[in-house]
Order: structure tokens, then sequence, then C-alpha cells
């Protein structure tokens, strides 16, 4: 009998009624408000970038300044990431996301109206803690409850987010309206949520915890704090999703500067290339969700890991700007399914019991570590030797990602109970 790959949850059920009841039929209502919800997590990041120039100039402040809300934004962030991996069984799923995306919802507002910096920074803290909550707490239902075709659109409308916030700001700026009008729509957009949320309470927690139980029941059986946090498997985890968004955002923050100074691509081509970048991690996730349930979990991250260092050494290579640009693209298109199959596999490396920590701590380190201290420490490499020092750095991050999923993939258990995707 032919083995599936580690943590292929798409390979076929494990034998018995047990493997065959190993996640809930999905229900179509409550996917579909998990796609609204990843839009709505990366609407707001879209809009600070555009809109910032016009909320500096209208509250006397310098360009500088931005860095203080990205700061207190990060430290919300992981706060809540953090706490929602040991507070979600006793939450339950429904209740923390509609506290958190209420919050969210106040905290644009809270933009919208803002006199000062000195409102401004709070609700920069509550955004993120009510961004960090959304993220850890529907990766880590999703991961029980979706299929991996599942977890990449999930996390494709994500960047669709992304995209659309620009969209907004910039169209209420070109109507002659003022920047606050952008925050305050999708403050709105973020309220409407959290009543959608509320009111499928019942549903998420029927389907969270199961129809005989209660979260409250679930909680009591749950392991100690420590017996989490002393398994090598999660920091082997935590390691691996802190790399990859180093990979991910690295490349995206400084292809730019690669292109223009050491290839001789003009300005306004780089940016563009910039852009198809992202362009294609969103496109490689609706891509690859058609064929990640016929290739596997396990044979697809093999993919889009070896295509991730295939791109790097492309970038790394001396030569003509097209041979980056190419790189370029085929480290976005592999590194699409990287992050929502990691997520997914998240109970097959630590145990169901331990799940839901691992994944509030993964995003943690993926938002703090691989968005901001890779990034930042790369630009400090690329100071001080040059831009073309960009390429083998990805080189050496993504060998490093590849040793750490080969470390994880030959735990044992892995290959013991592969899990069936609906």
């Amino acid at each position: 009998m032919t083995v599936p790959p580690p943590g292929d949850r798409t390979a076929g059920p494990p034998a018995g009624a047990a493997g065959l009841a190993a996640r809930p039929a999905i229900r179509m209502s409550l996917l579909l408000l998990a796609y609204c919800a990843f839009i709505s997590l990366g609407l707001p990041d879209g809009l600070l970038g555009v809109g910032w120039p016009s909320m500096a100039d209208s509250l006397g402040l310098s360009t500088g300044t931005v860095g203080v809300l990205l700061f207190a934004g990060m430290i919300g962030y992981l706060t809540s990431s953090i706490a929602t991996g040991f507070s979600l069984d006793r939450l339950g799923v429904g209740r923390l996301l509609a506290a958190s995306t209420a919050a969210a919802s106040l905290a644009l507002a809270g933009y919208a109206v803002s006199p000062s910096l000195a409102v401004l920074v709070p609700c920069a803290l509550l955004a993120g803690f009510g961004g960090g909550g959304v993220d850890a707490g529907l990766n880590a239902y999703a991961a029980g409850a979706f299929g991996a075709r599942q977890m990449n659109w999930l996390h494709a409308f994500f960047g669709l987010g992304v995209a659309i916030g620009p969209m907004i700001m910039t169209a209420v700026l070109s109507g002659g309206l003022s920047w606050r009008w952008g925050y305050g729509i999708v403050a709105g957009a973020q309220a409407l949520l959290a009543i959608a949320f509320v009111l499928t309470l019942r549903s998420w927690t029927r389907d969270a915890a199961g129809d005989t139980g209660t979260h409250e029941a679930r909680a009591a059986e749950q392991p100690r704090v420590m017996e989490t946090l002393r398994m090598p498997a999660v920091w082997l985890g935590v390691a691996a999703f802190a790399i990859y968004v180093g990979i991910e955002v690295t490349t995206g923050l400084w292809a730019y500067l690669l292109l223009t100074e050491d290839r001789g691509v003009s300005a306004a081509v780089a940016g563009v290339c910039v852009s198809a970048y992202w362009g294609s991690l969103f496109v490689g996730r609706v891509v690859q969700g058609f064929t990640v349930e016929r290739w596997g979990t396990g044979h697809t991250l093999v993919a889009g890991l070896g295509g991730m260092l295939t791109g790097s050494v492309l970038v790394a290579l001396p030569g003509p700007g097209w041979l980056a640009v190419t790189g370029l693209m085929v480290i976005g298109f592999a590194a699409a399914p990287v992050f929502p199959l990691l997520t997914l596999a998240t109970a097959d490396r630590v145990g169901d019991a331990h799940a839901n920590r691992a994944i509030g701590l993964q995003m943690a380190a993926a938002a703090g570590f691989g968005g901001a201290v890779i990034p930042a420490g790369a630009g400090v490499v690329v100071e001080q030797i040059g831009p073309y020092v960009v390429g083998p750095l990805l080189v050496v991050l993504c060998l490093v990602l590849l040793a750490l999923y080969a470390v994880m993939s030959r735990r044992r258990g892995l290959l013991d109970n592969p899990r069936s995707t609906s």
C-alpha cells in the first residue's frame, strides 16, 4: 500500500469510521462568511498606504509617524494572536470572531473621527488586536472544518481585500472627500460583518464543538499550557511560519530596489513587476485551490517550497532584469499554497488538542518575526552590502524553510494518520 505524503489530507481517509468523521460537512453560509471576513482583514492594510499622506497633512504629522501606528498595530496583533490560541476553546470561535470584528470596526471608526495622533495610536492598537483575533480564530476553525481547496481560497480572499482597500481610499480622495470617509466606509462594513457573526453564533458553535458538547466541556479536556509549549513540533511550526512570511514580505519589500538599482529596470516597470509579484501570489492561491485535491497537500507543499527555491535562485543569478522578474513571478506563484496548507496540517503535526494554541503562536510569529524582523534585517544587510544581496538572502531563507519542513515531515506519527479532505 502506498503511504500518502506527510500531513496529506487529500490522499483519502484512514481506515475506519473515525477517519471519515474527521471533518464535518462544510456549511456554505459559514464558508462565504469566512471569505468575507478575510477580505475585511485585508482592507485596512490597503487603506493606510494611500490615505496616509492626506492623514498626515490634515493632522499635522510627519511622514515617518506612520511607523508609530504600524508598531502599535503589530503589538495588538501579536497579543491577540497568542491569546486567541489559548482562549479559543473557552470563548468559542463564533464569539471570538464577533468580538474581534466589532473591535476592528470600532477602531476604524476611531480613525475616521480622530483629531490627533493621541487617538490614532490606541485605535491602531485596537485594530491590530481585532485583526489578530479574526486571523488566528478563522485559521484555527478553517484548519479543522475546511479542506485544502477552501484554505487556499480563504487566503486568496485576504489578498483581494488588500487590493480593494487602496481602491476605496483612491475613490474617496478622487471624489474630493476626506480620507475619513474611507475609514468610515470600511468601519461600516466591519460592523455589518460583526452582526453577521452574532447572528450565526449557534452555527459556529455547533460546527466547532459538535452537537453534543459545549466549549466549556472541551476546555476542561484541554492539556495544560506547558504541555503545548514543551512540544518541539509546535516550535518547528512557529519557525516555519516566521521564515515563510519573512520570504514573502522580504521579496515584495526589496524587489523594487533590486530591480532599479542592480538590474537596470526603470522605476515604472519595476513598480509594475512588484505588483505582478503580489498578483502571482493571489492567482496561485486561486489556481492551486483547484489542483491541490488532485495532487495532495504533501505533494503541493513540496512543489511549492521547491518552486520558491528555484525562483530565489533566478533572482540571485547575475543577469538581465527579465531573469530576476521571472524569479519573482515563480516565487509568488509557488509560495501561494504554503501558508494555508501549513496551517491546514497543524493538527497533523501537534495533535488536535494542541492545534488552536499552535496556530495562534504561528500567526503571531508570522506577523511579528516574519512580517517585521526578517524584512527589516534584510534591509540592514542590503544597506551594508548592496541590493544584489536580496537574491542570496532569499535562497538561504528558502533552504532553511525546506529544512524545517523536512524535519516536521519526519516526526513520528505524521505518516500514520493522514486526514481526509472534504
